[in-house]
C-alpha cells in the first residue's frame, strides 16, 4: 500500500502596487531620476509601507520599476 502524503496548503493574500509614470520615457534623465525619487519617497513614507516594513512582510522584487508587495499569512 502506498503511503499517503498529506500536504497542508496555507493560502496567503498579497497586495501588489504597480505604479506607472505617464510620459516617463519623454523626460530628461535628471527629471526621470527626480520623478522616481519623489515616487519612492511617497511610497516609503506611507503608513502601510512602514507597517509592512516593520513587520518584515515586504517582498522586494529587483526590477527597474517600483513594485512593492505585501503578503499576509
Amino acid at each position: 500500500m502506498a503511503a499517503e502524503v498529506k500536504k497542508e496548503i496555507q493560502l496567503e493574500i498579497a497586495h501588489v502596487l504597480f505604479i506607472d509614470i505617464v510620459g516617463y520615457s519623454k523626460l530628461s534623465i535628471n527629471d526621470q531620476r527626480a520623478a522616481i525619487d519623489e515616487l519612492t519617497q511617497a511610497v516609503r513614507t506611507s503608513e502601510q509601507f512602514q507597517n509592512a516594513e516593520a513587520g518584515a512582510r515586504l517582498i522586494k522584487i529587483p526590477t527597474d520599476a517600483l513594485l512593492p508587495g505585501r503578503a499576509y499569512p
